[in-house]
C-alpha cells in the first residue's frame, strides 16, 4: 500500500490496486472562517494551502470515504471536484443522503463487512471527543482496509482513545494505523481527537503496528504540533513506529 498525505485528515491510499480518497478537505488556504470558541481565531480555515494541485490528488480515484461531515472532511471544494459518479462511502443514511443531496449517485453506507473491488472495507467505531461535547461533535466512524495482498491498515478517524478504538485493534489487528492526532480542541470540552497520550496508548494496545499522526495543524483549534509529536515519540524511542508526515509526503508499505 502507498498512504499520502494530503492535509488534515485529507489521504491518498493506494491499496490492492485501488485509489481511495479519505475525507477530501480541498478547499483553499483561508477560505473559512477559524472555528469559534478556539484558539488562533485571527486565523482562516484552512490554514495551509494543498500541497498538490486538486486534479492530481482527484486522478483516477476509484473510491471516496467519508468518516463524516465536518467540514474539514468533507467541504464545498471536495464537492465541487469530484465526479458525480464516484463511489462514495459514508458512515450511515443519514450522512449519505445529505452526501446525495449534493448530487452524488453512488453513494453506499460502510458495514462491518463491505466488499469494494475485493477489498473488505470494515466500520469502525468512534468518538469524537469525551463527555458533554459529543453531543455537539456528532457521529464519527473509522475503517478498515484488509485485501490478501497486502497489511490491514485501520484509518481511525476523528476519535479520541477509547474502549471502541480498543475493540477495533483487537477485532482486526492492524499493522498500519492512521490516527487523527492534532488534539484539536475548543475552549472548553477538551480533545476532540488524539493527543499525545492517546497515540502512546494506540501504540501500547499494538506495539508491533506502524502508526501515521495526520489532521496536523492544518485548521486553527489545533493543539499539538506536528515537532512536539516527533519529539515526544522520539524521547520515547519510537520514532521508527510512530510517523508524523509533512502535508504531500508518501509512505509505502
Amino acid at each position: 500500500m502507498n498512504i499520502q498525505q494530503i492535509r488534515n485528515a485529507t489521504l491518498v491510499i493506494e491499496y490492492a490496486g485501488k485509489k481511495f480518497l479519505v475525507d477530501p478537505f480541498l478547499s483553499e488556504k483561508g477560505v473559512y472562517p477559524p472555528f469559534p470558541n478556539s484558539a488562533r481565531q485571527d486565523q482562516n480555515n484552512p490554514l495551509v494551502g494543498l500541497p498538490i494541485p486538486i486534479n492530481e490528488i482527484i486522478q483516477d480515484v476509484d473510491a471516496v470515504i467519508v468518516t463524516h461531515l465536518h467540514l474539514d472532511h468533507w467541504d464545498d471544494a471536495a464537492k465541487e471536484a469530484l465526479p458525480k459518479d464516484i463511489k462514495l462511502f459514508t458512515q450511515n443514511e443519514e450522512d449519505a443522503k445529505e452526501v446525495q443531496n449534493a448530487g452524488f449517485q453512488n453513494v453506499e453506507v460502510l458495514q462491518e463487512d463491505t466488499i469494494f473491488e475485493g477489498i473488505q472495507l470494515s466500520k469502525t467505531k468512534g468518538e469524537h471527543g469525551r463527555g458533554e461535547i459529543l453531543k455537539l461533535a456528532g457521529l464519527v466512524c473509522g475503517v478498515v482496509l484488509k485485501h490478501q495482498d497486502e497489511k490491514t491498515l485501520y484509518v481511525a478517524g476523528d476519535t479520541v482513545w477509547y474502549e471502541g478504538v480498543q475493540e477495533a485493534l483487537d477485532a482486526h489487528n492492524p499493522e498500519v494505523i492512521v490516527v487523527n492526532g492534532g488534539d484539536n480542541q475548543f475552549v472548553e470540552g477538551g480533545s476532540l481527537v488524539m493527543g499525545k497520550e492517546d497515540i502512546f496508548e494506540v501504540h501500547q494496545a499494538a506495539p508491533e503496528a506502524i502508526i501515521i499522526s495526520v489532521h496536523m495543524e492544518a485548521v486553527n483549534h489545533w493543539a499539538l504540533s506536528k515537532e512536539e509529536l516527533r519529539k515526544s515519540a522520539a524521547e520515547k524511542g519510537l520514532s521508527s513506529q510512530i510517523f508524523v508526515p509533512a502535508d504531500g509526503e508518501s509512505y509505502t508499505f
